[in-house]
């Protein structure tokens, strides 16, 4: 599970303006901190003297603050935000990655039950197939949203745990892993939660390393999308229509499928499926270029992509670059064959 996407990071550029616990001290929450030591001393076994250095040592960045405060999924129109993934660059580096593990890839995707394409779109999107994976120190992410950020600060006081009970089982250095503005690591962008949750030991190394073993990011991938539910073979999403004179209710864009196949169908939408009727949908709008609305009614697959980031954004940019990543690297193997043929 993640929050937000490299890429989508990368256009709410903010002059960083950081400062330490000491420095910053009236914009931590003091009690919310030493309670948080005491949980983990009494819980969990920490030393509660290096416990405390750790933290005295914790940037609070105030980059992270604004940036959750203005996330990418929503500020930024569907065209301009599909055009962040949809690229040529991406698209091709999307076969080239395919077909450099394509063995593992297979792999992991036949075992876990998923798409193939969905696996390397989620790379793709999430971190450019591992070569952005977050410049922030996760330490100062997850404690600075802990503990300066009021509207979260139960949850990820909750993945700042569990980011340090994974650093001691997984031996990872607490002051040097790095990941995203909201504390996701490695080449998924898995929040520390997810992490001890979903990630697998793909190469049975006896560690879930998801910053530079593809076996790993891999197979936690599928897995992710395997546990929240995907189903082999059935579609994503259709490209809907409706007539000019609907007067069904607008889509509530909500990550739930409230209605049927049969009850989107009967509020004027036009798509195609070969889904039963009873099969859960529900109808999306997106801003489309230009003005007006593009239409789509996603299906169970959809909202299996909204687990991973709750987006219905990000679910439809995700399976587009998935389609266009899996029809080029087809032309690939097909060019490939051809060649070794003649």
């Amino acid at each position: 599970m993640t929050h937000g996407s490299s890429a989508a990071r990368g256009i709410l550029a903010f002059v960083s303006l950081a400062c330490s616990f000491a420095a910053a001290s009236q914009t931590v929450n003091e009690a919310a901190r030493s309670a948080f030591v005491d949980k983990m001393v009494a819980q969990h076994g920490f030393d509660r003297a290096a416990l405390t250095k750790l933290l005295d040592d914790v940037v609070i960045d105030k980059t992270i603050l604004d940036t959750m405060a203005r996330p990418a999924e929503r500020v930024v129109p569907w065209h301009e935000y599909r055009n962040i993934f949809m690229t040529e660059e991406r698209i091709a580096a999307g076969a080239r990655f395919w077909t450099e593990h394509a063995d593992t890839i297979d792999e992991v995707a036949d075992r876990y039950g998923v798409a193939p394409e969905m696996i390397v779109a989620i790379v793709g999107i999430e971190t450019y197939f591992g070569t952005r994976m977050g410049r922030y120190r996760v330490l100062d992410a997850l404690a600075t949203l802990a503990f300066a950020y009021p509207p979260r600060a139960t949850f990820f006081t909750s993945e700042l745990e569990s980011f340090l009970l994974l650093t001691r089982e997984e031996q990872v250095d607490a002051t040097a892993a790095l990941g995203s503005y909201a504390g996701a690591m490695g080449a998924g962008q898995f929040i520390p939660s997810s992490y001890r949750a979903y990630a697998v030991d793909g190469d049975a190394d006896g560690k879930r390393d998801l910053w530079t073993n593809w076996n790993d990011v891999l197979g936690s991938v599928a897995n992710y999308f395997s546990k929240h539910g995907w189903r082999v073979g059935e579609p994503v999403v259709d490209r809907a229509s409706r007539p000019e004179d609907f007067t069904g209710p607008e889509p509530r864009n909500a990550l739930d499928l409230d209605g049927t196949v049969r009850s989107v169908s009967e509020q004027g939408y036009v798509f195609t499926t070969t889904l039963p009727p009873g099969a859960p949908a529900a109808a999306f709008s997106f801003e489309a270029e230009g003005g007006g609305s593009e239409y789509w009614v996603g299906f169970h697959n959809f909202y299996v992509v909204t687990r991973y980031n709750r987006s219905t954004k990000y679910a439809l940019a995700a399976h587009q670059l998935s389609q266009a990543i899996r029809s080029r690297y087809s032309e690939t193997v097909a060019s490939a064959a051809g060649s070794a043929a003649r």
